[in-house]
């Protein structure tokens, strides 16, 4: 009895680790889920049960993570209400649709679209240092940003993986936000969408909380780390991070 406690403790420990590193990436530069949710199937549980577990404790660390942008001052206020409305239709959409077809032809335009925006992200030395949404008219920005999350939306319902990392770099290439400011826009996105679902996950009974409750404790410690130098480093710690998940997620297409 005392072995499987050591291990069960042991587990969560491991857990709460890989949940905390992932909260920390994802506060950077999105991509968090690409080591939570696996964190998460390493525990043996049912994957329903993974999805809702890590819905619930990614959310926190999200809102956090939204909350430190929001107060420095690191987000586009005025896009906010409109890209939420828009990234939940979307979203609802794609889910609708992944219902209906095969992911396999959006999973082959990834793979071909990630190298390339990889080394644009490389090659570009002053890539989202500066904010020149100025240079954009207010309307184009709130379009823009409509756009941006009906279609990363659709994609996260549809697919899924990489969601806040694609954000960054919409609002960041097309919309002319500084990296940071990219970030923070894409959390508060996030945290609406991450939100819908850990409540249907709730209802459902899908969450186990003596693993949610200490993971969403230390993904919230990740995500305040993170968010802490991203704000205060900037582009510095989040160019590198963004090619990593970049990378990361890549390889988890070309796996899986």
């Amino acid at each position: 009895m005392e072995e499987l406690l050591t291990f069960e403790i042991l587990q969560i420990v491991i857990l709460c680790a890989l949940v905390f590193l992932g909260g920390f990436i994802d506060s950077i530069a999105g991509g968090g889920g690409l080591i939570t949710l696996p964190a998460y199937v390493l525990m043996g549980i049912p994957m329903h049960m993974a999805l809702g577990s890590n819905k619930f404790s990614s959310t926190f660390g999200t809102a956090l993570a939204a909350f430190n942008f929001l107060r420095n001052g690191k987000v586009y206020i005025k896009a906010i209400p409109v890209s939420v409305v828009f990234a939940l239709a979307g979203s609802s959409l794609g889910s609708f649709v992944a219902l209906l077809t095969s992911d396999e032809i959006l999973r082959y335009a990834i793979l071909v679209i990630l190298p390339i925006v990889a080394i644009v992200v490389i090659v570009k030395k002053d890539f989202g240092k500066e904010n020149r949404m100025d240079s954009l008219r207010p309307g184009t920005i709130l379009a823009g940003a409509a756009a941006a999350a009906a279609i990363i939306g659709f994609y996260d319902g549809f697919f899924g993986p990489g969601t806040g990392t694609f954000l960054i770099l919409v609002f960041t290439i097309f919309l002319r936000f500084d990296l940071v400011t990219a970030n923070g826009n894409a959390k508060i996105i996030n945290l609406s969408s991450n939100l819908g679902s850990m409540v249907t996950f709730l209802i459902g009974g899908q969450v186990i909380f003596a693993l949610a409750i200490p993971a969403a404790i230390a993904g919230v410690l990740g995500n305040l780390l993170g968010s802490a130098l991203a704000i205060k480093i900037g582009p510095k710690i989040i160019k590198p991070v963004l090619v990593g998940v970049l990378a990361l997620l890549l390889l988890s297409l070309i796996m899986s």
